[in-house]
């Protein structure tokens, strides 16, 4: 019994030793801006239509229908990119489907913006996102 709560013990301090800690939490909306809350008492309450987040500055509500992506991150600032533009000149062209396709195929990462290349926000740069950037373009929604 007392190895056991030994190890147990170990474990928690391993794991707690690993634990990432992060500042901000940030919600990407559909329309591609970021919006950032410090984690300083943070308190994340929703129901079918909204998200509340509370914390030690303001509370704010933001429609789940204009959420693409909620993740923890230590940078406090917004993001100025635009889903789509893989390439960051600042418009979603065929050229921002080339260079996905590109990065895909090996080509270098630090030519694209990995962020704005996750077109259909499943977390995950795929040949499913260049699906998603071509039929933005064909149906004219690309921003």
């Amino acid at each position: 019994m007392k190895k056991t709560i030994i190890t147990m013990l170990i474990a928690l301090v391993a794991m707690t030793i690993s634990a990432e800690t992060y500042n901000y939490l940030k919600f990407t909306k559909t329309n591609g801006s970021t919006v950032t809350y410090s984690v300083e008492g943070l308190k994340l309450t929703y129901d079918n239509t909204n998200v509340y987040v509370t914390n030690a500055e303001t509370t704010a509500t933001i429609a789940l229908a204009e959420v693409q992506n909620m993740y923890f991150s230590n940078e406090a600032g917004g993001s100025d990119y635009k889903i789509g533009d893989v390439n960051k000149d600042g418009f979603v062209t065929i050229a921002d489907a080339t260079a996905l396709i590109d990065y895909l195929l090996g080509g270098d990462d630090s030519a694209i913006d990995l962020v704005a290349a996750n077109v259909n926000g499943d977390n995950t740069v795929s040949i499913a996102d260049v699906t998603t950037l071509i039929d933005m373009l064909l149906s004219g929604n690309a921003n």
